[in-house]
């Protein structure tokens, strides 16, 4: 990925997409046309990575975007100056959505600001290497990682509902490692099956109210993920095992968000998305 991998590691989950180098690319690449008018999303993770690309292209499309987060406010302020310079307005909340209050305070706050909820993004999520498991997986790691990846989606979705029409949608963010695992990442592909399953279940929970749910599977993507839970050497070579021989971007990664968000998808529930360079897995 870059030469100077082994002097940009960062030991902190989340990590800061403000000090990696080379920086990701979350910039969409073609003008808006309103697919996402009048929509309010609230995306979880949104401050960096895949969640700060999702965040831009929906308020290019028109939506306003509410942006939950741990606590990186260097990068979700960025975050909310790029939705802003896109002409749409932002609102940052930070806390740690693992706690069911915090995840209903963050709805709250959006629907409190801007009048409505039509869209979530179920984005916020962490993971580090715990091979081999016996050693490196402890209680309090696995207990962490569920309720960032699991807990959180299921504590938003509940609250996101009481306010979510007919025509709403929800986005899960899932893993090509739910569906073919990883021997280096046992915790985070076992939230990501969940994150898979839980999609499904409520996509057919959630069909005879008009409200489709699908996810997203993306395969290695330059995130801030890969310095905060990768060592040296890992980083160095990110994503040059897949067939493309390179990792994504998150710029190609958010157009599957909005393709699922806006009514491009309309005939999508259930669904997942698989950007992830030629990997060929079971949908």
């Amino acid at each position: 990925m870059t030469e100077n991998a082994t002097d940009r590691v960062q030991e902190r989950m989340p990590a800061h997409e403000h000090k990696m180098d080379p920086a990701p690319d979350y910039t969409p690449r073609f003008p808006g046309v309103g697919k996402l008018k009048d929509r309010v999303a609230l995306i979880t993770g949104g401050d960096s990575g895949i969640g700060r690309a999702v965040s831009v292209l929906f308020a290019r499309e028109g939506a306003k975007v509410a942006i939950a987060y741990l606590d990186e406010d260097t990068d979700a302020e960025e975050t909310k100056r790029l939705v802003e310079a896109e002409g749409s307005e932002a609102l940052l909340i930070p806390g740690d959505l693992g706690a069911k209050e915090n995840a209903t305070a963050a709805v709250e706050k959006t629907v409190e600001r801007f009048g409505q909820l039509d869209i979530l993004v179920n984005n916020a999520a962490q993971q580090w290497i715990d091979a081999p498991i016996e050693d490196q997986l402890d209680e309090e790691q696995l207990r962490r990682i569920m309720d960032s990846n699991v807990m959180s989606y299921v504590f938003t979705t509940q609250a996101a509902l009481k306010h979510m029409e007919s025509g709403a949608t929800i986005v899960n963010t899932t893993s090509v490692n739910a569906f073919k695992g990883n021997d280096m990442l046992v915790g985070y592909s076992t939230t990501r099956g969940a994150s898979l399953a839980f999609s499904r279940s409520m996509a057919s929970n959630l069909v005879d109210r008009g409200i489709r749910v699908n996810a997203v599977a993306p395969g290695p993507v330059w995130t801030p993920f890969i310095e905060g839970s990768m060592p040296p050497e890992m980083v160095k070579d990110f994503g040059e095992g897949s067939p493309m021989s390179r990792a994504g971007q998150p710029w190609e990664i958010a157009t599957c968000y909005l393709f699922l968000a806006s009514s491009d998808g309309s005939f999508f529930t259930g669904q997942t998305l698989h950007p992830n360079g030629g990997m060929i897995v079971g949908a």
